[in-house]
């Protein structure tokens, strides 16, 4: 594994759930130190010792959302929708400089419609500021299907983000985590994302199915180097 990447230190908010405890645990195997933040620092060790002990490697550590901010180079947000706002109001001033991953979708399980509005992630760059660059992503990635580690995670991800490089550097960690990850322009557009994730559920609903996702066709990356290279 590349140096740089046992150097990234990625924190989780929200890393005890479904999505997040996924998510670690994709990127703790790829070699990626990762930090599960938590409002409670007993769940916290909990989800990373489990990790740890699933990998018979010690790269998940524990802590409350405050402390794993001040620790990492990347913050993802995996929280509940209703949780988004208020978590970040909490960490906002440890955030400075930092890449924010919103993976916040504003669907109701139970009843899925697209969200009105602006986007969730524009939401949280409007409340963090200039200094901290957010990007949307992994809001229609199924929780179920990230703790399959043998099987194909059938799902892409569209990366939105107003900062070129920060959409890059999550393009990566997505491909890193063992997806198909695409830019898919500025955070205004991330409600469309969110409202593909309505999709999701109720497809998912309807056929009996945790796993299903949206996969892209007609792009691949040797055109999108091609197109780069003319320019």
């Amino acid at each position: 594994m590349e140096e740089t990447q046992l150097l990234l230190k990625i924190a989780i908010l929200g890393g005890t759930g479904k999505e997040g405890s996924g998510l670690a645990l994709r990127w703790a195997r790829a070699g990626y130190f990762v930090i599960i933040g938590s409002r409670s620092t007993e769940r916290a060790d909990q989800s990373a010792h489990e990790i740890n002990q699933q990998l018979g490697m010690p790269n998940t550590q524990g802590m409350d959302n405050e402390s794993a901010c001040r620790a990492a180079d990347i913050v993802v947000l995996t929280v509940p929708p209703e949780a988004q706002i208020h978590t970040l109001e909490k960490v906002k001033d440890v955030l400075a400089g930092k890449i924010l991953v919103d993976a916040t979708a504003r669907v109701d399980a139970k009843d899925p419609k697209p969200p009105a509005g602006r986007s969730a992630a524009r939401e949280a760059q409007d409340l963090l500021g200039p200094e901290v660059r957010v990007v949307a992503a992994f809001q229609n990635v199924p929780a179920h299907a990230l703790k399959k580690l043998d099987s194909e995670l059938a799902s892409d991800v569209m990366v939105c983000g107003d900062d070129p490089d920060a959409r890059a550097q999550v393009v990566k960690l997505a491909e890193e985590a063992g997806m198909q990850a695409y830019e898919a322009g500025g955070l205004d557009n991330g409600i469309v994302v969110e409202g593909l994730t309505a999709l999701i559920i109720a497809m998912n609903k309807r056929y009996k199915s945790k796993v299903g996702g949206i996969r892209v066709s007609g792009i691949t990356k040797e055109s999108e180097s091609s197109e780069q290279n003319k320019k």
